[in-house]
């Protein structure tokens, strides 16, 4: 055996080999490319970890007996009450236009942005929460652009967002405009208790989303989100997202985009699996992604209907195969003008026919790229919020 290696690992007989064999690999690759689409990606876990952390279905808590839901919370609505949409498809939509399709079919609020007769408090609007850390980076102009993309986009007169720090954000220039513009619709929350050292801001931001839609109810968004329409017809149901279209086995959820109700019961049963499991591992979701499918299969195991979990598209259209994806953000426009699966860099038509349908797109902590000058990030959103934003200004009492 050892004779025939040396025999062929000589350069008399390794060089036709190299110089036929390898051209006819390539071709093989080639034409297999041509008739077949290939999926590869690798993941590792630990056995252990997974049969204990996530196969074992434990029971739930209490939180979904009578004697502990809350008085503010109508149990009878929440989980079994008629609805005027469906978000959860049942299936991953992986094909074409399929996720874009079905988020089209979710139709806007009859009064978006129809100012009231009264004006209504800001504790009493629908409750949108993000959180910013101080530590990690100040809030700038590019983090300005999520706040546009709410003003622009949410019901000013019917909803609040709420940023939440670790620090005090109240002398931020571009913080005071926008309280001072939206006095109702923004307010600004902080708390040194927030502070947790993860460099990722993975735990502590996957805890305060807890903590916040606990106590306050709502909707939370990651701030690295471009809010692309009015979140509010989706707010009759509370949910989670899809991580992304490829249906990961023990990551399938994510909670860059998260409603529940004021001391909802699911987020109770939350607390309990955090307090009888494990804890965190430092940069790991396993406060985000591992909680929700834990206690999403605890649920079903217990006879309980689940949250809902919105398709992939809705808020992370950019995580699926290269033929329906969202266009790199980060990435200048082809220069033949065309996208994979026929979306078009024409307004009205095309890509963005597409982000009219979704609800935001997540951007996943890029913040030190930018969006190339001209490019449709540009074209198709940011121009549109500066837009919108003006013409709510002109229409505003403070506009003299």
């Amino acid at each position: 055996m050892d004779r025939t290696l040396r025999q062929l690992a000589r350069p008399s007989r390794l060089l036709p080999i190299l110089k036929y064999g390898l051209p006819a690999l390539v071709f093989a690759v080639v034409l297999g490319l041509l008739y077949y689409e290939p999926h590869i990606e690798i993941a590792v876990y630990n056995r252990a970890w997974v049969k204990q952390e996530v196969l074992g279905v434990a029971p739930l808590g209490d939180c979904f007996s009578p004697r502990a839901i809350s008085p503010s919370y109508n149990a009878t609505d929440a989980l079994y009450g008629a609805r005027r949409t469906e978000v959860h498809a049942g299936t991953s939509l992986q094909f074409g236009t399929d996720c874009y399709d079905f988020a089209g079919t979710v139709l806007p609020e009859p009064h978006s942005r129809t100012k009231p007769a009264v004006e209504i408090p800001g504790d009493r609007r629908a409750q949108y929460h993000t959180y910013w850390r101080t530590d990690l980076a100040p809030f700038g102009a590019r983090q300005e652009w999520m706040l546009k993309s709410f003003f622009a986009t949410q019901d000013v007169h019917r909803a609040r967002l709420v940023l939440w720090s670790n620090g005090d954000l109240g002398a931020n220039p571009i913080l005071q405009k926008w309280v001072a513009r939206f006095p109702e619709a923004f307010a600004l929350r902080g708390s040194p208790l927030l502070d947790v050292s993860d460099a990722k801001a993975w735990i502590d931001g996957d805890l305060v989303r807890l903590l916040v839609i606990w106590a306050y109810g709502g909707v939370w968004v990651d701030m690295d989100s471009l809010l692309t329409r009015d979140l509010a017809p989706l707010l009759e149901h509370e949910f989670v997202t899809q991580w992304d279209c490829y249906d990961k086995k023990y990551v399938p959820m994510n909670g860059a985009l998260m409603h529940f109700r004021k001391h909802s019961p699911y987020l109770c049963e939350a607390f309990h699996v955090m307090t009888t499991s494990a804890p965190p591992r430092k940069g790991t979701t396993d406060w985000g992604a591992t909680l929700y499918l834990k206690l999403r299969r605890r649920l079903l195991h217990g006879g309980v209907p689940p949250f809902k979990v919105l398709p992939f598209c809705f808020t992370d259209a950019r995580s699926c195969r290269l033929d329906n994806r969202l266009p790199d953000p980060f990435v200048a426009d082809p220069a033949d003008g065309r996208w994979a699966m026929g979306f078009g860099r024409e307004e009205d038509g095309g890509l963005d026919n597409v982000l009219r349908k979704v609800f935001s797109v997540h951007l996943h902590n890029q913040w030190e790229k930018p969006y190339p000058r001209g490019g449709w990030v540009e074209r198709l959103l940011l121009r549109r919020y500066d837009a919108e934003l003006e013409k709510e200004l002109l229409g505003s009492p403070l506009a003299v």
